[in-house]
């Protein structure tokens, strides 16, 4: 199997999907705490302790070898739990495969195709910064910032051991899923062929009435995605949602608030019978 993931108990499943640079490590504090199910956790194609094949790396590759997955493990009834890029699949297999999802849960992840203005400045600086060839090339694959700036300043308190974050990708060659993910965050209509795909699930997400979602938001630091603007358009085009409030954290929120994600989880589980 291409892809590898971490496993633990029984019951309805529950998906846990990363975003980028991270793998299912970044799960580490959440998992313990969310109670019952079968809960997964897999690392994305390319990423974490999966294999990493000579591809594109982008949105459609990612999104096959992941249907491979959930086929292979005969996944129904799922329930999906999604951050940045894992959130983005996630609503995208979920529109794709909607008679097989139960609830979807997510967090500081892609809702929509973005303008340039819905980035903080230092965003923005850094998204036009890593689409410059050459520049880009030198922050990701040289010099590894991908993975050194996100958890330390994506995160309110800075990781204290980044080696099983930055293990995964030893090498130049192996950083290149990381540059093509950063380069495919939907802003200013570019990468023009991956909008039509978020416009589809965003067209699911609006009328999927009978599956429950839940938002979690965060507030406090300049790397975060889904701030209260976005929020309120979540609120107002994404059916059946709650909204919930998790504390200060960074981008990477798992690492600065895992209990508290695990807590609404677990409490929008057992309030929305999806367990």
């Amino acid at each position: 199997m291409d892809l590898h993931h971490e496993e633990s108990g029984t019951g309805t499943p529950i998906v846990f999907l990363h975003g980028n640079p991270g793998s299912s490590h970044g799960w580490r504090h959440v998992l313990p705490h969310v109670g019952a199910g079968r809960l997964l956790a897999p690392d994305l194609i390319g990423m974490g302790r999966s294999a990493k094949p000579a591809i594109d790396y982008s949105f459609a590759d990612h999104a096959r070898y992941l249907d491979a997955w959930f086929d292979a493990l005969g996944l129904d009834d799922v329930v999906l739990v999604g951050h940045d890029w894992g959130g983005a699949l996630a609503f995208d297999w979920a529109a794709r495969h909607h008679g097989r999802v139960r609830g979807l849960a997510f967090f500081e992840t892609i809702v929509k195709p973005l303008a340039w203005e819905d980035l903080t400045p230092q965003a923005a600086e850094r998204t036009r910064k890593i689409r410059t060839p050459g520049v880009g090339e030198e922050m990701v694959l040289e010099h590894n910032l991908a993975v050194r700036q996100a958890f330390t300043g994506g995160v309110r308190t800075p990781v204290a051991d980044l080696e099983p974050y930055l293990a995964p990708f030893p090498t130049p060659e192996s950083r290149r899923p990381l540059l093509a993910w950063a380069r495919q965050l939907p802003v200013g209509g570019e990468p023009a062929g991956l909008l039509p795909r978020i416009e589809a699930y965003d067209a699911w997400l609006k009328t999927s009435t009978g599956i429950p979602k839940l938002l979690m938001t965060f507030e406090g630091s300049p790397t975060l995605l889904i701030g209260k603007e976005m929020a309120r358009w979540c609120a107002d085009n994404v059916a059946s949602l709650e909204i919930v409030a998790c504390g200060e954290a960074g981008h990477h929120a798992q690492e600065d608030r895992p209990k508290e994600i695990a807590a609404e989880i677990a409490a929008w589980l057992d309030r929305t019978g999806l367990r």
